[in-house]
Parts: structure tokens; C-alpha cells; sequence
């Protein structure tokens, strides 16, 4: 899993350099596909129930899910997330991130880097001992404190051998609930926030998540091992590798 956070994480650092306004979304998509081929590894998403990209690319208010496509060209001022995952000796890693692409206003900036600290203070807290609930509560308690939506119908997910298996790890919920962390448990977090409601809705290509209200959403996320040293993020950037 480590080997395969790494491709993850690469890939989404050859991404963050590679995206500028005017291309489609369709040359971002081969760019991550040859990027974690080269790596050694294979795309998570690509096929998995029915998806035909490697990567999902949402733009503004789409949240998550969204289909890269040859039409779609990015445009400056747009906010773009990128989710995306890497498959090696049958172990997964998943990744998200948010950029804009250009100027965009501070609100806008704000809504990127507050997802972005919330799913670092979640990760803070994959500890041996705490509890699911404690994660998703750190989320919404930051979120929340500024008037975002946290996205409620879409969650993280423990990963290993498949891409989502259990337990669910919800953007929101109690301290002290849910199924308790332990020492080499491999989970998703990926804090899903809205400049407006919390409420989704699916588009009719049954992939496309936007908001309802069409507010602005950013999304991110990583693959976290628990350990009895602390949280292992195992989709970070190690500058050493770039």
C-alpha cells in the first residue's frame, strides 16, 4: 500500500503542474493514466463498476465523480478537483485534491484551504484507540465554523485489496462513536465541502455529483495507515521522489 500511495501521490504532483486553462479535461485524464502506467502500477478507478476514466475530474460545482471528456476544456478561473488511484500487487491507494485554475476570489480560496486543513485535522486524530466518530467530527466542527456544507450522502471508506471496503468514514458525527481505530487499519478520509447546502444531486449521466443549490465545492483526500507510531499518510508528496 505503500508503494502504491506513492504512484498516488506522484501522479497527483505531476497533475498539480501539468493542468493549466485550455486543455480538456480528457488530456488531464491521459496524462494520470500513462503517469501511474510508467510508475508501475495500474489506475483503481478505471473500469471499476462501469467507470470509463482514470481519473474523476469535477469542475466547480460538481463535487465528485465527474467524467474527464476530450469537449471539456478547462477555463481559467474554474476550480478543479482531481481524484484519483493507483493499484499495486493488488493494493489500492485513493487521492483527491482541489486547485484553481487561475484567479478566483478569496471566498474561493478560503472554501480550498479550509477542506484541505479539515482533512488534516482528521488526520490528526488516526490514532490507535480513537473512534471513527472523532475523525468525522473534527471535520464538521472546522467545517461547519465557517458555514460550509459538509457533503453528507458521499463518505471515505476503509481501502485494501478493494478500493472501498468497510468501515464508512463519514465527513460528520459524534465523538466517541462509530468503530474504533487499531494499529494497521488503512483508511480513506476525504472531507467534501460546499460554499452553500450540504445537499447533492446526480446528474443524468449517473456519475456527476453537483451541488443543489450550485455552490462551489472542493474536495480532498488521502489514504491514512494507523499505527502505534501515529497516522501514516500514505498519499503524501515526499519531495524526494519528485
Amino acid at each position: 500500500m505503500r508503494e502504491a500511495g506513492t504512484v498516488a501521490a506522484l501522479t497527483k504532483a505531476h497533475l498539480r503542474k501539468s493542468l493549466s486553462p485550455g486543455m480538456t479535461s480528457g488530456e488531464i485524464d491521459q496524462i494520470a493514466e500513462k503517469e501511474i502506467r510508467k510508475l508501475g502500477a495500474i489506475p483503481s478507478f478505471k473500469g471499476l463498476y462501469g467507470f470509463p476514466a482514470t481519473i474523476c475530474f469535477s469542475i466547480n460545482n460538481e463535487i465528485v465523480h465527474g467524467i474527464p471528456s476530450n469537449k471539456r476544456v478547462i477555463q481559467t478561473g474554474d476550480v478543479v478537483s482531481i481524484d484519483l488511484g493507483a493499484v499495486v500487487g493488488g493494493f489500492h491507494s485513493d487521492t483527491a485534491f482541489t486547485i484553481n485554475v487561475g484567479d478566483v476570489p478569496s471566498k474561493t480560496h478560503h472554501l480550498i484551504d479550509t477542506t484541505e486543513k479539515s482533512l488534516k485535522r482528521a488526520i490528526a486524530l488516526c490514532l490507535p484507540g480513537n473512534r471513527i466518530g472523532d475523525i468525522s467530527h473534527a471535520i464538521q466542527n472546522f467545517a461547519e465554523s465557517f458555514g460550509y456544507g459538509v457533503v453528507r450522502q458521499y463518505v471515505g471508506h476503509g481501502i485494501g485489496r478493494s478500493l472501498h471496503e468497510e468501515p464508512q468514514v463519514p465527513n460528520y458525527g459524534t465523538p466517541g462513536r462509530g468503530p474504533m481505530l487499531r494499529s494497521g487499519m488503512t483508511i480513506a478520509i476525504e472531507p467534501m465541502l460546499n460554499i452553500g447546502s450540504w445537499e447533492t444531486e446526480l446528474m443524468n449521466d449517473g456519475w456527476t455529483v453537483v451541488t443543489a443549490d450550485g455552490s462551489l465545492s472542493a474536495h480532498f483526500e488521502d489514504t491514512i495507515a494507523i499505527t502505534e507510531d501515529g497516522p501514516e499518510v500514505l498519499t503524501a508528496v515526499n519531495p524526494l521522489l519528485e
